[in-house]
């Protein structure tokens, strides 16, 4: 079983404490077509991180894998059965622990997603059949080869983040992590646009060489009360980003200047981002969100 924290062997006890109990409970649940569960996200590439109190701070992240020529049906059957268990342990740990549910097929249909090719890196068996059985049948690819749509991916979740960030009723916690994580999601995005990514977090921060991405890798691991940098700083590192990676598919206009153009006529234009992916209509939306929170 792999190291589930950044060099904490204190919340390493934790997660294996609760990965134990989390087992007997799975053996007690008996859910039909569930072929076996592993814990993946950052615990299990050994890249979580730990409160100074030595409490987890990141979300678990269990997949169940459903047992082979399961359809959808059954796949959404055991993410229903599963969430009272992650409800349960949410409460136990005080922090997010969630069940996703994937078939196989639909695992080999999205291998070429970042999240599959980190889960088959980095994961921790949990219950029943092995990681090295349930992913046998996935194709292992070169991160140079992850496609931009996973770049856009990336900045549209961390984009959102910042966006909820910056509401009013949002925690202290809350907008820090998302800051942390607005600028550790432009520097990945960045990376793999230029066919440069990296499966370790300390590796991606070498080869970016940036102190600002450095700032936050050091506080996901080790999260505090102050963010690593300013919302407007995260913002900017985001923007510059997105920038990157349209620029990279032949879109030169940047974002910061749609958001202007968004944010004097006080609509996204349907018409003017006629012809455009889906993908950009949606990064340029957020960019207008993220341009009008501080008021410029």
């Amino acid at each position: 079983m792999p190291a589930h924290a950044y060099r904490s062997e204190a919340a390493d006890r934790l997660v294996e404490d609760a990965l134990r109990g989390i087992a007997a409970d799975l053996s007690r649940a008996r859910v039909p077509r569930l072929a076996g569960v592993v814990l993946g996200g950052g615990y299990g590439r050994g890249e979580g991180g730990v409160k100074p109190d030595g409490s987890l701070s990141n979300d678990l992240d269990f997949f169940a894998v459903a047992a082979q020529g399961s359809g959808d049906r059954a796949a959404e059957e055991i993410a229903s059965a599963l969430r009272p268990l992650g409800e349960k342990w949410s409460e136990a740990l005080g922090v997010d622990v969630e069940f996703t549910a994937k078939t196989p097929e639909r695992l080999r249909r999205d291998d070429e997603r970042l999240m599959v090719q980190e889960l088959v890196r980095g994961y921790a068996d949990v219950w029943g059949r092995p990681g090295a059985e349930l992913f046998s049948s996935l194709r292992i690819r070169s991160a140079s080869l992850l496609p931009r749509g996973e770049a856009v991916r990336l900045l549209a979740n961390r984009g959102a983040g910042l966006v909820l960030a910056r509401e009013a009723d949002r925690s202290e916690e809350f907008a820090a992590r998302n800051v942390a994580k607005g600028v550790l999601g432009a520097g990945d995005a960045r990376l793999i646009a230029r066919g440069a990514y990296r499966w370790k977090a300390e590796e991606r921060r070498e080869v970016l060489g940036e102190a600002l991405y450095a700032k936050a890798l050091a506080w996901k691991f080790r999260p505090r009360e102050e963010p690593p940098c300013s919302w407007e700083e995260a913002r900017e590192a985001w923007l510059a980003a997105a920038d990157e990676v349209r620029a990279g598919a032949g879109i030169r206009r940047t974002l910061r200047n749609a958001a202007r153009w968004v944010a004097r006529r006080r609509t996204l234009g349907e018409w003017r981002t006629l012809g455009w992916e889906p993908e950009e209509r949606l990064l340029d939306g957020i960019a207008f969100f993220t341009w009008v929170a501080v008021g410029d």
